[in-house]
Protein backbone atom coordinates (compact mmCIF):
# COMPACT_ATOMS: atom_id res chain seq x y z
CA UNK A 1 0.00 0.00 0.00
CA UNK A 2 1.14 3.49 -0.69
CA UNK A 3 0.62 4.95 2.80
CA UNK A 4 3.38 4.79 5.39
CA UNK A 5 2.10 2.85 8.40
CA UNK A 6 3.15 5.40 11.01
CA UNK A 7 1.65 8.21 8.93
CA UNK A 8 -1.59 6.28 8.55
CA UNK A 9 -1.66 5.62 12.27
CA UNK A 10 -1.16 9.31 13.04
CA UNK A 11 -3.96 10.28 10.65
CA UNK A 12 -6.35 7.82 12.30
CA UNK A 13 -5.42 8.90 15.81
CA UNK A 14 -5.48 12.61 15.00
CA UNK A 15 -8.91 12.22 13.44
CA UNK A 16 -10.13 10.49 16.59
CA UNK A 17 -8.43 13.14 18.76
CA UNK A 18 -10.20 15.86 16.80
CA UNK A 19 -13.58 14.18 17.26
CA UNK A 20 -12.99 13.68 20.97
CA UNK A 21 -11.73 17.25 21.36
CA UNK A 22 -14.82 18.62 19.61
CA UNK A 23 -17.04 16.60 21.93
CA UNK A 24 -15.15 17.96 24.94
CA UNK A 25 -15.61 21.55 23.77
CA UNK A 26 -19.32 21.00 23.13
CA UNK A 27 -19.88 19.54 26.59
CA UNK A 28 -17.90 22.36 28.17
CA UNK A 29 -20.00 24.86 26.22
CA UNK A 30 -23.21 23.15 27.35
CA UNK A 31 -22.04 23.28 30.97
CA UNK A 32 -21.25 26.99 30.77
CA UNK A 33 -24.55 27.71 28.98
CA UNK A 34 -26.44 25.70 31.60
CA UNK A 35 -24.87 27.63 34.44
CA UNK A 36 -25.59 30.95 32.74
CA UNK A 37 -29.24 30.03 32.06
CA UNK A 38 -29.72 28.57 35.55
CA UNK A 39 -30.69 25.08 34.32
CA UNK A 40 -27.46 23.69 35.82
CA UNK A 41 -26.34 24.62 39.32
CA UNK A 42 -22.86 26.05 39.71
CA UNK A 43 -21.46 23.12 41.72
CA UNK A 44 -22.38 20.51 39.13
CA UNK A 45 -21.33 22.81 36.30
CA UNK A 46 -17.86 23.47 37.73
CA UNK A 47 -17.46 19.78 38.61
CA UNK A 48 -18.26 18.77 35.04
CA UNK A 49 -15.72 21.25 33.67
CA UNK A 50 -13.05 19.98 36.07
CA UNK A 51 -13.66 16.32 35.12
CA UNK A 52 -13.91 16.83 31.36
CA UNK A 53 -10.23 17.64 30.81
CA UNK A 54 -8.66 14.63 32.60
CA UNK A 55 -11.28 12.32 31.09
CA UNK A 56 -10.53 13.23 27.49
CA UNK A 57 -6.76 13.51 28.04
CA UNK A 58 -6.72 10.01 29.51
CA UNK A 59 -8.95 8.85 26.67
CA UNK A 60 -6.38 9.84 24.04
CA UNK A 61 -3.53 8.23 26.05
CA UNK A 62 -5.37 4.93 26.51
CA UNK A 63 -6.36 4.99 22.83
CA UNK A 64 -2.71 5.10 21.76
CA UNK A 65 -1.76 2.33 24.17
CA UNK A 66 -4.42 0.04 22.72
CA UNK A 67 -3.77 0.67 19.04
CA UNK A 68 -0.63 -1.41 18.62
CA UNK A 69 -2.09 -4.68 19.77
CA UNK A 70 -4.32 -6.50 22.25
CA UNK A 71 -3.19 -6.10 25.85
CA UNK A 72 -4.59 -6.47 29.33
CA UNK A 73 -6.76 -3.71 30.81
CA UNK A 74 -4.68 -1.06 32.56
CA UNK A 75 -5.16 1.24 35.53
CA UNK A 76 -5.49 4.17 33.12
CA UNK A 77 -8.42 2.43 31.41
CA UNK A 78 -10.15 1.89 34.78
CA UNK A 79 -9.56 5.49 35.88
CA UNK A 80 -11.00 6.72 32.57
CA UNK A 81 -14.09 4.57 33.22
CA UNK A 82 -14.54 6.05 36.69
CA UNK A 83 -14.30 9.56 35.28
CA UNK A 84 -16.93 8.62 32.69
CA UNK A 85 -19.26 7.42 35.47
CA UNK A 86 -18.70 10.65 37.38
CA UNK A 87 -19.54 12.71 34.32
CA UNK A 88 -22.66 10.64 33.72
CA UNK A 89 -23.88 11.42 37.23
CA UNK A 90 -23.68 15.10 36.37
CA UNK A 91 -26.17 14.61 33.50
CA UNK A 92 -28.67 17.47 33.16
CA UNK A 93 -32.24 16.34 33.70
CA UNK A 94 -33.30 17.84 30.38
CA UNK A 95 -31.96 19.65 27.38
CA UNK A 96 -30.22 18.92 24.12
CA UNK A 97 -26.94 18.04 25.89
CA UNK A 98 -28.40 15.17 27.92
CA UNK A 99 -27.67 12.63 25.18
CA UNK A 100 -24.08 13.81 24.83
CA UNK A 101 -23.41 13.31 28.52
CA UNK A 102 -24.58 9.72 28.11
CA UNK A 103 -22.13 9.35 25.21
CA UNK A 104 -19.21 10.00 27.57
CA UNK A 105 -19.96 6.65 29.19
CA UNK A 106 -20.64 4.71 26.01
CA UNK A 107 -17.49 6.19 24.46
CA UNK A 108 -15.46 4.49 27.19
CA UNK A 109 -16.76 1.14 25.94
CA UNK A 110 -14.92 1.69 22.66
CA UNK A 111 -11.67 1.95 24.61
CA UNK A 112 -12.44 -1.18 26.61
CA UNK A 113 -13.10 -3.05 23.35
CA UNK A 114 -9.43 -2.49 22.39
CA UNK A 115 -8.33 -4.43 25.47
CA UNK A 116 -10.96 -7.15 25.82
CA UNK A 117 -11.95 -10.21 23.82
CA UNK A 118 -15.20 -9.98 21.83
CA UNK A 119 -17.18 -12.08 24.34
CA UNK A 120 -16.00 -9.99 27.29
CA UNK A 121 -16.69 -6.80 25.34
CA UNK A 122 -20.25 -7.94 24.63
CA UNK A 123 -21.05 -8.69 28.27
CA UNK A 124 -19.39 -5.51 29.52
CA UNK A 125 -21.34 -3.44 26.98
CA UNK A 126 -24.60 -5.13 27.99
CA UNK A 127 -23.95 -4.38 31.66
CA UNK A 128 -22.94 -0.77 31.04
CA UNK A 129 -25.91 -0.11 28.73
CA UNK A 130 -28.31 -1.58 31.29
CA UNK A 131 -26.81 0.50 34.11
CA UNK A 132 -26.94 3.69 32.03
CA UNK A 133 -30.55 3.01 31.04
CA UNK A 134 -31.64 2.49 34.63
CA UNK A 135 -29.82 5.60 35.83
CA UNK A 136 -31.12 7.84 33.05
CA UNK A 137 -34.69 6.62 33.50
CA UNK A 138 -34.54 7.24 37.26
CA UNK A 139 -32.97 10.68 36.89
CA UNK A 140 -34.86 12.04 33.90
CA UNK A 141 -38.10 10.09 34.03
CA UNK A 142 -37.89 9.17 30.34
CA UNK A 143 -39.49 5.99 28.98
CA UNK A 144 -37.02 3.12 29.28
CA UNK A 145 -37.52 1.59 25.78
CA UNK A 146 -36.37 4.77 24.07
CA UNK A 147 -33.41 5.23 26.44
CA UNK A 148 -32.38 1.58 26.05
CA UNK A 149 -32.57 1.69 22.26
CA UNK A 150 -30.63 4.95 22.00
CA UNK A 151 -27.93 3.85 24.43
CA UNK A 152 -27.56 0.46 22.73
CA UNK A 153 -27.20 2.00 19.28
CA UNK A 154 -24.71 4.57 20.57
CA UNK A 155 -22.59 1.91 22.31
CA UNK A 156 -22.63 -0.40 19.28
CA UNK A 157 -21.68 2.44 16.92
CA UNK A 158 -18.68 3.64 18.91
CA UNK A 159 -17.37 0.10 19.54
CA UNK A 160 -17.66 -0.95 15.90
CA UNK A 161 -16.10 2.31 14.70
CA UNK A 162 -13.13 2.01 17.06
CA UNK A 163 -12.47 -1.64 16.12
CA UNK A 164 -12.74 -0.86 12.41
CA UNK A 165 -10.26 1.99 12.69
CA UNK A 166 -7.75 -0.18 14.54
CA UNK A 167 -8.26 -2.98 12.00
CA UNK A 168 -7.50 -0.51 9.21
CA UNK A 169 -4.26 0.48 10.96
CA UNK A 170 -3.30 -3.20 11.32
CA UNK A 171 -3.93 -3.82 7.59
CA UNK A 172 -1.69 -0.90 6.60
CA UNK A 173 1.02 -1.96 9.06
CA UNK A 174 0.99 -5.61 7.95
CA UNK A 175 1.02 -4.64 4.28
CA UNK A 176 4.09 -2.49 4.87
CA UNK A 177 5.85 -5.32 6.70
CA UNK A 178 5.03 -7.71 3.84
CA UNK A 179 6.44 -5.22 1.34
CA UNK A 180 9.68 -4.98 3.31
CA UNK A 181 9.89 -8.77 3.50
CA UNK A 182 9.46 -9.09 -0.28
CA UNK A 183 12.22 -6.53 -0.84
CA UNK A 184 14.58 -8.42 1.46
CA UNK A 185 13.66 -11.67 -0.29
CA UNK A 186 14.49 -10.23 -3.72
CA UNK A 187 17.94 -9.15 -2.52
CA UNK A 188 18.52 -12.49 -0.78
CA UNK A 189 17.57 -14.44 -3.90
CA UNK A 190 20.12 -12.50 -5.97
CA UNK A 191 22.82 -13.21 -3.41
CA UNK A 192 21.86 -16.89 -3.31
CA UNK A 193 22.01 -17.12 -7.11
CA UNK A 194 25.49 -15.64 -7.21
CA UNK A 195 26.67 -17.90 -4.36
CA UNK A 196 25.23 -20.95 -6.10
CA UNK A 197 27.03 -20.06 -9.35
CA UNK A 198 30.36 -19.73 -7.53
CA UNK A 199 29.81 -23.00 -5.71
CA UNK A 200 29.03 -24.85 -8.93
CA UNK A 201 32.13 -23.42 -10.59
CA UNK A 202 34.67 -23.84 -7.81
CA UNK A 203 33.31 -26.45 -5.41
CA UNK A 204 34.32 -29.55 -7.37
CA UNK A 205 37.56 -28.10 -8.77
CA UNK A 206 38.86 -26.94 -5.40
CA UNK A 207 38.02 -30.29 -3.81
CA UNK A 208 40.02 -32.16 -6.47
CA UNK A 209 42.91 -29.68 -6.19
CA UNK A 210 42.97 -30.19 -2.40
CA UNK A 211 43.06 -33.99 -2.69
CA UNK A 212 45.74 -34.04 -5.39
CA UNK A 213 47.88 -31.56 -3.46
CA UNK A 214 47.68 -33.75 -0.35
CA UNK A 215 48.59 -36.80 -2.43
CA UNK A 216 51.55 -35.03 -4.05
CA UNK A 217 52.80 -33.97 -0.60
CA UNK A 218 52.75 -37.59 0.58
CA UNK A 219 54.49 -38.83 -2.59
CA UNK A 220 57.16 -36.13 -2.58
CA UNK A 221 59.68 -38.35 -0.73
CA UNK A 222 58.45 -41.78 -1.87
CA UNK A 223 57.80 -41.24 -5.58
CA UNK A 224 58.97 -37.81 -6.78
CA UNK A 225 58.04 -38.57 -10.36
CA UNK A 226 54.44 -39.33 -9.56
CA UNK A 227 54.31 -36.37 -7.19
CA UNK A 228 55.45 -34.10 -10.01
CA UNK A 229 52.80 -35.62 -12.27
CA UNK A 230 50.10 -34.97 -9.67
CA UNK A 231 51.21 -31.35 -9.25
CA UNK A 232 51.18 -30.89 -13.01
CA UNK A 233 47.54 -32.02 -12.96
CA UNK A 234 46.88 -29.64 -10.09
CA UNK A 235 48.35 -26.76 -12.07
CA UNK A 236 46.31 -27.67 -15.15
CA UNK A 237 43.12 -27.97 -13.09
CA UNK A 238 43.80 -24.65 -11.38
CA UNK A 239 44.28 -23.02 -14.78
CA UNK A 240 40.99 -24.47 -16.03
CA UNK A 241 39.19 -23.26 -12.90
CA UNK A 242 40.64 -19.79 -13.28
CA UNK A 243 39.51 -19.69 -16.91
CA UNK A 244 35.98 -20.80 -15.92
CA UNK A 245 35.77 -18.14 -13.22
CA UNK A 246 36.99 -15.47 -15.64
CA UNK A 247 34.36 -16.56 -18.15
CA UNK A 248 31.65 -16.53 -15.48
CA UNK A 249 32.67 -13.10 -14.23
CA UNK A 250 32.82 -11.81 -17.80
CA UNK A 251 29.32 -13.16 -18.40
CA UNK A 252 28.14 -11.63 -15.13
CA UNK A 253 29.67 -8.31 -16.05
CA UNK A 254 28.25 -8.35 -19.58
CA UNK A 255 24.75 -7.59 -18.40
CA UNK A 256 21.83 -7.15 -20.76
CA UNK A 257 20.22 -3.74 -20.35
CA UNK A 258 16.71 -4.85 -21.32
CA UNK A 259 16.86 -7.81 -18.92
CA UNK A 260 18.06 -5.59 -16.07
CA UNK A 261 15.26 -3.06 -16.68
CA UNK A 262 12.68 -5.86 -16.64
CA UNK A 263 14.25 -7.41 -13.55
CA UNK A 264 14.31 -4.16 -11.59
CA UNK A 265 10.70 -3.44 -12.53
CA UNK A 266 9.63 -6.92 -11.38
CA UNK A 267 11.53 -6.62 -8.09
CA UNK A 268 10.12 -3.16 -7.31
CA UNK A 269 6.56 -4.15 -8.17
CA UNK A 270 6.92 -7.28 -6.02
CA UNK A 271 7.95 -4.94 -3.19
CA UNK A 272 4.79 -2.84 -3.70
CA UNK A 273 6.27 0.07 -5.68
CA UNK A 274 5.19 1.24 -9.12
CA UNK A 275 7.95 1.45 -11.73
CA UNK A 276 7.66 3.53 -14.91
CA UNK A 277 10.36 2.99 -17.55
CA UNK A 278 11.07 5.22 -20.54
CA UNK A 279 14.15 3.91 -22.34
CA UNK A 280 15.57 5.06 -25.66
CA UNK A 281 18.58 2.79 -26.18
CA UNK A 282 18.93 2.79 -29.97
CA UNK A 283 22.42 3.68 -31.09
CA UNK A 284 24.14 2.79 -27.80
CA UNK A 285 27.30 0.73 -28.09
CA UNK A 286 27.49 -2.67 -26.34
CA UNK A 287 29.90 -1.21 -23.78
CA UNK A 288 27.52 1.67 -23.02
CA UNK A 289 24.57 -0.71 -22.67
CA UNK A 290 26.58 -2.84 -20.22
CA UNK A 291 27.52 0.18 -18.12
CA UNK A 292 23.90 1.35 -18.00
CA UNK A 293 22.77 -2.18 -17.11
CA UNK A 294 25.14 -2.12 -14.14
CA UNK A 295 23.79 1.28 -13.12
CA UNK A 296 20.19 0.02 -13.33
CA UNK A 297 21.00 -3.07 -11.26
CA UNK A 298 22.84 -1.14 -8.57
CA UNK A 299 20.18 1.56 -8.50
CA UNK A 300 17.40 -1.01 -8.10
CA UNK A 301 19.29 -2.78 -5.31
CA UNK A 302 19.87 0.55 -3.58
CA UNK A 303 16.14 1.34 -3.68
CA UNK A 304 15.16 -2.05 -2.28
CA UNK A 305 17.72 -2.00 0.52
CA UNK A 306 17.79 1.64 1.60
CA UNK A 307 14.34 3.14 0.96
CA UNK A 308 10.63 2.54 1.42
CA UNK A 309 9.78 3.68 -2.09
CA UNK A 310 6.26 3.53 -3.50
CA UNK A 311 7.21 4.77 -6.97
CA UNK A 312 10.25 4.80 -9.21
CA UNK A 313 10.81 6.38 -12.61
CA UNK A 314 13.63 5.19 -14.89
CA UNK A 315 14.53 7.25 -17.96
CA UNK A 316 17.29 6.55 -20.48
CA UNK A 317 17.96 8.96 -23.32
CA UNK A 318 21.15 9.59 -25.34
CA UNK A 319 23.30 7.63 -22.93
CA UNK A 320 21.92 9.40 -19.83
CA UNK A 321 20.19 7.34 -17.14
CA UNK A 322 18.06 8.88 -14.42
CA UNK A 323 16.40 6.84 -11.67
CA UNK A 324 14.11 8.79 -9.36
CA UNK A 325 12.35 7.26 -6.36
CA UNK A 326 10.53 8.44 -3.27
CA UNK A 327 10.63 6.89 0.18
CA UNK A 328 14.04 8.22 1.22
CA UNK A 329 14.41 7.09 4.83
CA UNK A 330 17.66 8.93 5.62
CA UNK A 331 20.39 11.07 4.11
CA UNK A 332 23.51 8.89 4.13
CA UNK A 333 26.73 10.59 5.05
CA UNK A 334 28.52 8.83 2.21
CA UNK A 335 27.67 6.47 -0.62
CA UNK A 336 27.78 2.73 -0.03
CA UNK A 337 30.38 0.45 -1.56
CA UNK A 338 28.05 -0.51 -4.42
CA UNK A 339 27.49 3.09 -5.51
CA UNK A 340 31.18 3.92 -5.08
CA UNK A 341 32.17 0.97 -7.25
CA UNK A 342 29.62 1.98 -9.88
CA UNK A 343 30.94 5.56 -9.86
CA UNK A 344 34.51 4.34 -10.34
CA UNK A 345 33.45 2.06 -13.19
CA UNK A 346 31.63 4.87 -15.02
CA UNK A 347 34.34 7.47 -14.52
CA UNK A 348 36.99 5.02 -15.74
CA UNK A 349 34.94 4.51 -18.92
CA UNK A 350 34.73 8.26 -19.56
CA UNK A 351 31.28 8.82 -18.09
CA UNK A 352 29.96 10.47 -14.93
CA UNK A 353 27.84 9.47 -11.97
CA UNK A 354 25.88 11.13 -9.15
CA UNK A 355 23.42 9.87 -6.54
CA UNK A 356 21.87 12.12 -3.92
CA UNK A 357 18.58 12.93 -2.17
CA UNK A 358 16.61 16.00 -3.20
CA UNK A 359 15.00 18.61 -0.92
CA UNK A 360 11.50 17.31 -1.78
CA UNK A 361 12.20 13.85 -0.35
CA UNK A 362 13.24 11.98 -3.50
CA UNK A 363 16.46 10.22 -4.45
CA UNK A 364 18.00 10.76 -7.89
CA UNK A 365 20.62 8.49 -9.44
CA UNK A 366 22.14 9.90 -12.64
CA UNK A 367 24.63 8.04 -14.83
CA UNK A 368 26.11 9.29 -18.10
CA UNK A 369 27.99 6.95 -20.45
CA UNK A 370 29.75 7.61 -23.74
CA UNK A 371 27.19 6.77 -26.41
Amino acid sequence: MGARPETAKKILLYWMDGSVGLMCLLLAGFSVAGMVSGSLDAVRGVASLVLLVPYFVLFTIVLRDGYDGPSKPTVKLMVTGLLGVALLMLIPHAGVSAGMWVDTATLWLSLAALYLRPRATFWLAAAVVAAITVYVVLVTGQAWPGVLLGTTLSAAAVIVTMLLWRWLWWVIRDAHRGREARARLAVAEERLRFARDLHDLLGHSLSVITLKSELAAKLATKDPGRAASEMAEVRALAGESLFEVQQAVHGYQALDLDEELAGVRAALEAAGATCVIEAKTDGLSPAARTLLAWAVREGGTNILKHSSATRCAIKIDAGVLEMVNDGVTASPAEAGSGLRGLSERLVAAGGSFSARPTPDGEFVLRAVVPA
